[in-house]
């Protein structure tokens, strides 16, 4: 998740580099930093299926070695073309990300842990933002763009030889004990046992909790891509703050936000491990983390630094707080075998947030030369989330199987 989000962020940090080279507009920008997640969310329902049939090892070494590529060829395109094209490919490579590691937390994690297994990986997309910002923005500074983009790829290499090396579901690793097998064997639900998918794409479509999710856990990614691709330009351009600044800064939030979202996995399953009923506890972190993300309103009308980033640090922070619990719950309503789809779905619906936020803020930004009615229309969508998580999330439990809903 760290090497993804130093991708990810690398596109925002590069933002007047790639005014100069390529001579691009805001709008041109948005729609760029959109393209990553066109095919990112275009593979989301596919590769749902395709874990829950070819397992995590054999899906993430493939998709490692995509986005490898994918940075070495942004590095070396001559042209705006191509680095779209490069944009689309790391989308297709990273398209697995989410979704294997929700099916690989539930395979190794009962359920009593899963919320800070979770934290952990979700933790690390903001503590790439935390200190990517800064270390690319200064790569950058001191040998170009091109070499920041090139950097990243390194990285995805090294990462594919980890991954490679190291990762093996529980069933296939022989360092496991005895005993290590039976506990994981308990405490793992049924419904991420290497079983037939017994819900279809469609029947999965249908149902309030799947649907829920997908709309409360869209909001909050909204915001999030809004901020990924936007905050360096926002502070420099909105607050005059000069570019190496702001790539210092942009690093605060993500900062207090990688606390958080440890904080709140950790919470919830401390909590829960003390005898609260777990539904309401993770109900209750989904609906408060998106709510604390309405400070987002707070960044629209400030005009200090200080006050900017204490705003979007409670935004971003709350939101956050409730991301591992979001992302543990597809393991807990999925039927049995369709962990992966189910997660599909949910990071399908994050993906189109990911597509609007920066094209939606580039038009914004444009026509009104302001940011507050691109935050606006952000805490308008967190207003939906929180609506989903209440009426249709519901109790967080097993959806029917759907021979027996039949």
């Amino acid at each position: 998740m760290l090497v993804n989000y130093f991708d990810r962020v690398n596109l925002s940090v590069s933002h007047d580099a790639l005014f100069t080279t390529f001579g691009i507009s805001t709008i041109t920008f948005g729609y760029l930093s959109g393209a990553y997640n066109w095919t990112y969310a275009m593979c989301q329902l596919p590769i749902g299926v395709m874990l829950d049939r070819f397992g995590v090892r054999r899906v993430g070494r493939i998709s490692t070695m995509l986005w490898s590529i994918a940075s070495f060829a942004a590095s070396l395109t001559p042209s705006m073309g191509g680095f779209f094209a490069a944009r689309l490919l790391l989308g297709v490579g990273e398209a697995p990300t989410f979704p294997a590691n929700a099916k690989a937390i539930g395979l190794w994690f009962p359920v009593r842990e899963r919320s800070f297994a979770t934290s952990i990986f979700d933790a690390a997309a903001k503590f790439a933002s935390a200190i990517g910002v800064p270390l690319l923005g200064i790569l950058l500074l001191k040998v170009g763009w091109r070499w920041s983009f090139a950097f990243t790829g390194f990285l995805s290499l090294l990462y594919f030889v980890l991954f490679s090396t190291i990762y093996r579901d529980p069933a296939d690793d022989p360092k496991l004990t005895i005993s290590e097998r039976e506990y994981i064997a308990e405490g793992v639900s049924a419904s991420l046992a290497t079983a037939k998918p017994q819900a279809s794409l469609s029947y999965l479509l249908r149902q309030r909790k799947v649907l829920g999710l997908a709309l409360g856990f869209g909001s909050y990614n909204y915001v999030f891509y809004l901020l990924l691709t936007w905050l360096p330009s926002y502070l420099s351009s909105a607050l005059h703050i000069d570019l190496l600044h702001s790539f210092l800064y942009t690093g605060v939030p993500w900062l207090f936000a990688t606390c958080t979202d440890l904080l709140g996995g950790w919470g919830s399953d401390a909590l829960i491990q003390r005898g609260w009923d777990a539904s309401r506890v993770r109900r209750t972190v989904l609906i408060c983390g998106t709510a604390f993300g309405l400070g987002i309103l707070g960044a629209a009308h400030a005009h200090t630094a200080t006050r900017a980033l204490l705003w979007i640090s409670i935004s971003i922070g709350g939101l956050a707080a409730a991301a591992p619990v979001g992302w543990s719950v597809p393991s807990m309503i999925a039927p049995r075998g369709s962990v992966g789809t189910v997660g599909g779905i949910v990071n399908f619906s994050n993906q189109i947030s990911g597509i609007a936020a920066p094209i939606i803020t580039g038009y914004v930004v444009a026509a009104t030369r302001s940011y507050a009615w691109a935050f606006g229309i952000a805490a308008i969508y967190l207003l939906i989330g929180i609506a989903s998580y209440l009426f249709l999330l519901g109790r967080i439990e097993p959806i029917a199987p759907q021979a027996a809903a039949a």
